[in-house]
């Protein structure tokens, strides 16, 4: 059975999404979770660093900067 939504890595920058599941090991998802990234949470993706890591998105209304290997087990659902 496959996932569903996609990683949140494939977005194309300015592109929005909403947060469909976060596929990292327990011990990861509480600090995501503090900073109020949840299932269901619309994000967008502001911008890759030059060198593509880390990556930036604007969730709740604030800048976040996470490692590209976390983003791309927090899966989304394109928004259009």
């Amino acid at each position: 059975m496959s996932q569903p939504g996609q990683p949140l890595t494939n977005l194309a920058a300015g592109a929005k999404g909403r947060v469909v599941a976060i596929d990292l090991p327990a011990a990861d998802r509480p600090r995501l979770m503090e900073m109020g990234l949840l299932v269901g949470t619309p994000v967008e993706l502001v911008r890759f660093a030059p060198l593509g890591d880390p990556i930036e998105i604007k969730v709740r209304g604030y800048h976040l900067s996470l490692r590209r290997h976390e983003a791309e087990h927090i899966l989304v659902a394109p928004q259009t």
